[in-house]
């Protein structure tokens, strides 16, 4: 019996220096694990605009005209108005678009990527763009068909940027220990990021089409975390003042917002002057914005615009 109880006490010491011993282990950052959450988060801004008009006229134009980029909508046959909508609007600014749908649709042009799992139609969107365009543009944008994004703002903020630098960019959100870029914001990655991305699909431990959780996770997150393992990290997208130009929700109700929290700042409040993204939107609110942003101009205005960025012949 005294040794029975002996035996019990010994064992409690022992699981208890070994609880210690596992905690203090838990604490320790090494090596690799302390660069990966360094990176985990971070803060890039748009470009100075008064560093952009210090280049010459020469130098600016070269700028203007390396910024290429291909835009990725990942569209299902339920989205036909704003298919529609994009198509007629936003998306002509795009260097190149393609509509990816979940089925084969004969009213528009579309790659069809037979399938309704947006995680999966996503994974194969990417794939088909890095083997048909890697060695014709640098920078890529995803976008749901509910989003609008004004590209000459994406093409000013990613002025200074080098694609060859993995980069994986748009409105971040946190979950848990997972950083990602929410993609109603739209999501931009540069060649090296999809470089990597592309070799990462082929491993199905790492980066499995379906995954092995009880619950699924959305097509975002499963991004994210097949980057993180290339060493690839979520970063969050701001204008010089620090605001947000990746959007999750419309002008609407982002007005709706600064009105009342900042009801004696509402536009400064509401969005940056340089946005490049808005989502939520209805497809007569993409005319509207359309309208907004590159139709309606003050007569008399004389506008000194830093750089110049014309959309595609036609």
């Amino acid at each position: 019996m005294i040794s029975e109880g002996s035996s019990f006490v010994k064992g409690l010491v022992l699981g208890g220096a070994f609880c210690m011993l596992v905690t203090l282990l838990g604490h320790i950052k090494v090596g690799h694990g302390t660069k990966a959450h360094h990176h985990e988060h971070h803060h890039i801004q748009a470009p100075n605009k008064e560093d952009v008009l210090n280049l010459s006229e020469g130098e600016r134009m070269e700028l203007s005209k390396s910024i290429r980029v291909y835009c990725i909508i990942l569209v299902k046959p339920k989205d036909l108005g704003h298919w529609a909508a994009v198509k007629e609007t936003w998306s002509k600014h795009c260097d190149k678009v393609e509509f990816y749908s979940s089925e084969n649709i004969k009213v528009f042009d579309s790659v069809a990527l037979n399938t309704n799992d947006m995680w999966v139609m996503m994974r194969k969107a990417y794939k088909i763009t890095y083997e048909r365009y890697k060695d014709e543009f640098s920078w890529f944008f995803l976008a749901y068909p509910t989003t609008f994004a004004i590209i000459e703002n994406l093409k000013y903020f990613l002025l200074k940027k080098d694609a060859s630098q993995p980069f994986y960019i748009g409105h971040t959100v946190k979950s848990g220990d997972l950083e990602y870029v929410d993609a109603e914001g739209g999501i931009v990655l540069s060649i090296e990021s999809l470089r990597r991305l592309s070799h990462v699909l082929e491993d199905s431990d790492k980066c499995p089409e379906q995954g092995g959780m009880i619950w699924k996770l959305a097509e975002d997150k499963q991004l994210a975390i097949c980057l993180k393992y290339t060493g690839v990290f979520a970063e969050n997208a701001e204008d010089s003042e620090g605001r947000d130009v990746f959007n999750t929700k419309s002008v609407g109700a982002l007005i709706k917002e600064a009105m009342s929290t900042h009801p004696q700042q509402v536009v400064d409040g509401c969005c940056s002057d340089m946005a490049i993204t808005f989502s939520g939107l209805a497809p007569n609110h993409m005319h509207v914005m359309m309208y907004g942003v590159y139709r309606l101009r003050p007569y008399g205005h004389t506008y000194n615009d830093a750089l110049v960025f014309l959309p595609p012949a036609g």
